[in-house]
C-alpha cells in the first residue's frame, strides 16, 4: 500500500539547506533583523522550492493574528447567475492579496444574517462583506468594533463603508444618448413609486431616476412617464403596447431595466414596429440576454465585478474606507438609432 507523502517541515528545509530553523524562518517569513548574507537567503528559498515548502496557515495566524480570510455574507448573490461577477471580483482580488474567501447565505432570509455574520467571526476572519442583490439599505448585527466590514451593492443603518453603483450618472447617460441621437418623443417606463424614496427597497434607484430627470430636462425633453409596480418582461410588454397605442408620435423608450425592455421588444414586434428603424430602445443592468436579442439592446451594466473588486481593497485597507460608486459602463448595441423621419 502507497504511503501518504508528508509535507515539508521547516526542519527538513533547514537540513537541506544547511541552517538553523530560526534562520530558515526568518527568510521564509519575511521577518525583520535577520543578519544572512544573501548568498546564504538564496540557498535557503532554493531548498524550500525543491522540497516543495509552504508555510502552514494555521501556524501562521496564530503568530500574526491573522487568518488571511475574508468572509462573504450575501442575500442571493452566490445562487443568482446574473450577480455572480460579484463574487468572482471578490474571490479574484482575495486572491491577488493572499487572502481566502469564506462564504454564506441566507437566501434574503433576514433572521439568518445575523447567524451567518456569527459564523463568519467565529472563524476569525480578517474581515466582513455583505453583498446584497438589490441595493438597499439594511440592519447588520453587531459585530467587534475591530473587525473590518464593507457592504457591496447596499448601506447599513450603522454607516459602515460601502460601494454602490453610481446610479445617477448612469442615468444621465442613458437619457442624453436618446436625446443626443435627436429623440423627443420619449417613453420612460420604469418609476416604481414606492421604490423611488424608500431606502429600505432601495438606495440606488431612486438616483438612476433623478439622473435620467435631470438630463432629460438641460436636454427640453419632456418624456411620456409611465409608472409601473414592477419590473418583469410581462409589465413592459403590456405598458409598451399602452404607451405606443395612446402616443404613435413616439420614437424612443427608455426602460427601467432590461427585463422590461424584453417585453418592449416583443409589443413592438407585435405591433409591427422595427428596432430601432421605427423605435428606439435603452435599457439598464446588462443582464446576459441583452446581448442576444435582435438587435442587440443598449444598456447600462451594474459593475458587480468592479464594486466587490473595491470591497476587498477597501476591507484590506488598500483603499481608503469610505462611501463609494462605481462607474456603471454605458454599453452600446444596435437598438438606438436616430428618429424616423415625419
Amino acid at each position: 500500500m502507497a504511503t501518504r507523502k508528508t509535507r515539508p517541515t521547516l526542519a527538513d528545509v533547514a537540513a537541506r539547506a544547511g541552517m538553523s530553523k530560526t534562520a530558515v524562518s526568518m527568510v521564509l517569513n519575511d521577518r525583520p533583523g535577520s543578519r544572512l548574507s544573501a548568498d546564504a537567503a538564496d540557498r535557503i528559498r532554493a531548498a524550500a522550492a525543491e522540497l516543495g515548502y509552504r508555510p502552514n496557515p494555521a501556524a501562521q495566524s496564530l503568530r500574526l493574528g491573522k487568518t488571511r480570510t475574508i468572509g462573504f455574507v450575501s442575500d442571493r448573490v452566490t445562487v443568482t447567475r446574473y450577480a455572480s461577477g460579484m463574487i468572482r471580483g471578490a474571490l479574484e482580488t482575495a486572491r491577488a492579496h493572499g487572502h481566502t474567501v469564506l462564504m454564506a447565505e441566507t437566501s434574503g432570509d433576514e433572521n439568518l444574517l445575523g447567524e451567518a455574520v456569527q459564523s463568519m467571526i467565529d472563524r476569525r476572519v480578517d474581515g466582513l462583506l455583505v453583498g446584497l442583490m438589490n441595493a438597499r439599505l439594511i440592519q447588520l448585527p453587531p459585530v467587534p468594533r475591530d473587525l473590518p466590514v464593507v457592504i457591496v451593492n447596499g448601506r447599513t443603518s450603522e454607516n459602515h463603508p460601502s460601494v454602490v453603483p453610481a446610479e445617477r450618472a448612469a442615468g444621465g447617460t442613458m437619457a442624453r444618448l436618446l436625446s443626443d441621437a435627436g429623440h423627443r418623443h420619449i417613453a420612460l417606463i420604469g418609476p416604481i413609486p414606492k421604490v423611488l424614496d424608500d431606502p429600505a427597497e432601495s438606495v440606488s434607484i431612486g438616483e438612476r431616476f433623478r439622473g435620467i430627470d435631470a438630463a432629460f430636462a438641460e436636454a427640453g425633453v419632456h418624456p411620456i412617464v409611465y409608472e409601473v409596480d414592477g419590473w418583469s418582461p410581462a409589465i413592459g410588454y403590456e405598458t409598451t403596447l399602452r404607451a405606443m397605442t395612446a402616443h404613435p408620435e413616439i420614437t424612443a423608450i427608455l426602460v427601467g431595466n432590461d427585463n422590461m425592455a424584453f417585453g418592449a421588444y416583443q409589443a413592438l414586434s407585435e405591433l409591427g414596429l422595427r428596432v430601432p428603424a421605427d423605435v428606439s430602445v435603452a435599457s439598464f443592468d446588462d443582464e446576459e440576454l441583452a446581448e442576444y436579442l435582435r438587435p442587440g439592446l443598449t444598456t447600462s451594466r451594474l459593475p458587480y465585478p468592479e464594486m466587490a473588486a473595491l470591497s476587498v481593497e477597501m476591507l484590506l485597507e488598500i483603499r481608503e474606507r469610505g462611501h463609494e460608486s462605481v462607474a456603471m459602463p454605458t454599453v452600446v448595441r444596435a437598438s438606438v438609432a436616430p428618429p424616423r423621419a415625419s
